[in-house]
């Protein structure tokens, strides 16, 4: 589910904290309203402010947060308003408008203003702490953290951790639509951003005219998706795509990948699930050996030279990214909330969630997580980031469809981090779905494709 537009070489620098933040209009029926507006630093033409929103939208807990914006300064752009929805969960939004509006989507910027945010939790000045969880965890799904990281984790938000959760952020997104003073939106998500995009448009289906779901998380969360069966599947299929390429590789990756997960330790195999998906945002061929060449690697690997793969593992090891850029304490209390396990849901009690994840260990067939094992699967670190985490007020799961208005889809079909599956499966819940596929393209199509087919098609969406 992440997303590297915050990394690999992809970052602009952030913007330095924002100012101070105004009282909320706490008038009957006023409208929210974005105070200290200021040129954002460094980024010419967009201007920051500040939408005070409450802390817990249900008022069960008192108070306020002070969510950083980015707004385009083309106040009167023919089409209206953009929502641009970053991922993670745990990425800030503010930090990259200038990239997404001006190097990514100039086209669609000259007719639509673009708007983006710091979700709560998330960015410089908001940006959850929690040191032992970023330092192992940095901004991946799949690293394993110690139960002692988790649970430091927990401590630190206290009662605070439920309100991280997408309920609250969507909730967000409406008080900003109207302090933009807007009746519609097009809103545009990537990776998670694609979650909160669809979850804000069946929450608020009047609010919305278009929406781009950009490398897809279902919107309806299952015990699937946190054991990453999908992800897991798919990486044959996208490895054998990949070696299929011409050159062909004349072998069959997916089994090299089968017979070393088996021939290692679990915790290799998690390593090695991490390493694949943190590799296709340098290389979405997956054989480029400027990158390491990862389908060479397992080839290799499997013939009794195992160097190649080590050195990979080292290279592409989770961990310490600085939590202004990407909150592992903010994407553990939002997943941990909205998902939904082998346990059940955030509600079920600590002591019986081991019982059942050791239930489905035993009853998953081999072929649910194959070329990986059922051991990989449950010790991932969406897995085991939430296992121990404090039994909480759920966040909702809705299964209801979109609503009827366009919906664009987007996906490479080299994406592991959010595979085709996904989007394939999310397309049949939109009345007014059309599912591009962007071949031998990786994640985030907005923000990374190479080429331009992606974005052509966003472009020719939205005109």
């Amino acid at each position: 589910m992440r997303s590297k537009l915050l990394t690999a070489g992809l970052v602009l620098a952030l913007t330095a904290a924002l100012g101070g933040v105004a009282a909320a209009d706490t008038r009957p029926g006023g409208r929210p309203k974005l105070t200290d507006s200021h040129p954002c630093p460094g980024q010419p033409g967009f201007t920051c402010s500040t939408l005070t929103v409450p802390l817990d939208h249900t008022g069960r807990v008192p108070g306020t947060i002070g969510l950083p914006i980015a707004t385009a300064d083309n106040v009167t752009a023919p089409k209206g308003v953009l929502l641009f929805l970053t991922g993670g969960p745990g990425q800030g939004g503010v930090g990259t408008i200038t990239r997404i509006a001006t190097q990514r989507l100039p086209e669609v910027a000259k007719d639509y203003r673009i708007v983006m945010l710091d979700q709560r939790g998330t960015g410089p000045s908001l940006a959850l702490q929690c040191p032992g969880l970023q330092a192992q965890m940095g901004s991946s799904d799949i690293a394993t953290p110690t139960p002692d990281a988790v649970t430091e984790c927990a401590r630190i938000l206290g009662r605070t951790a439920p309100l991280y959760s997408t309920d609250q952020t969507v909730a967000d997104f409406d008080q900003l639509r109207q302090a933009l003073n807007v009746p519609k939106m097009v809103v545009d998500g990537v990776s998670y951003g694609s979650f909160t995009a669809a979850r804000y448009a069946i929450a608020h289906p009047g609010n919305v005219s278009k929406v781009v779901l950009d490398s897809v998380l279902p919107h309806h969360a299952t015990a699937s998706a946190s054991l990453y069966l999908t992800g897991l599947q798919a990486e044959a299929r996208v490895l054998r795509l990949a070696c299929a390429t011409a050159p062909a590789c004349g072998y069959d990756p997916a089994d090299d990948l089968a017979w070393v997960v088996r021939h290692r330790s679990t915790a290799d195999g998690v390593k090695i699930f991490d390493t694949i998906v943190s590799y296709e945002f340098a290389d979405p061929s997956y054989r480029d050996p400027a990158a390491g060449d990862i389908i060479g690697a397992l080839h290799a690997a499997r013939g009794g030279a195992p160097d190649q793969l080590n050195q990979l593992l080292e290279a592409y090891k989770s961990g310490g990214d600085d939590p202004a850029a990407f909150s592992a304490g903010l994407h553990a209390a939002t997943l941990c909330a909205d998902q939904r396990f082998p346990w059940g849901s955030a509600a079920t009690p600590v002591s019986l969630r081991q019982p059942l994840l050791s239930l489905t260990s035993r009853t998953l067939p081999p072929q649910a997580t194959w070329p990986y094992t059922t051991a990989v699967a449950t010790q991932q670190g969406f897995i085991q980031s939430c296992l121990p985490w404090p039994a909480e007020r759920p966040g909702s799961n809705p299964s209801s469809r979109l609503p009827n208005v366009p919906v664009l889809l987007l996906n490479g079909d080299h994406d592991l981090s959010t595979p085709l599956e996904w989007a394939q499966e999310e397309a049949k819940q939109a009345p007014q779905g059309k599912l591009v596929v962007v071949p031998g393209a990786s994640h985030s199509i907005q923000n990374r494709e190479r080429g331009h087919a992606g974005r052509d098609a966003v472009i020719a969406f939205l005109g």
